[in-house]
């Protein structure tokens, strides 16, 4: 397990499972990466994969496929994928070990 860069909690895998259901063309997974932005420097992307590209990391794990950008797998190292339903809201959240600083409102970070 120590070499897989994120961890999938359940509430992430059966919320991508549903996702997936959904999806209208042939995705394959979801794909994680990290961009510019956000108040704290970094923010999380999430989009359908419909392919693997190139030295992409592929952690399949509780009946599902996540896709890791080659541009970051240095940030999300030891990272858990996490899925809370609040009152209100609902999204992934990301416990990430190499954020040294995150916005107020989770949807950035800073390594």
């Amino acid at each position: 397990m120590s070499g897989q860069v994120i961890k999938l909690s359940t509430n992430a895998a059966e919320r991508i499972k549903e996702i997936m259901s959904k999806a209208e063309d042939k995705a394959i997974g979801v794909r994680v990466g990290v961009k510019s932005g956000g108040c704290a420097g970094m923010s999380y992307v999430m989009e359908y994969a419909k392919d693997i590209k190139p030295n992409e990391e592929v952690i399949e794990e509780k009946g599902v496929k996540v896709l890791i950008d080659p541009k970051a797998i240095m940030y999300l190292l030891g990272t858990e994928m996490d899925y809370k339903k609040e009152k209100f809201s609902s999204q992934f959240i990301f416990k990430n070990p190499n954020e040294t600083e995150r916005c107020g409102c989770g949807e950035s970070f800073k390594v």
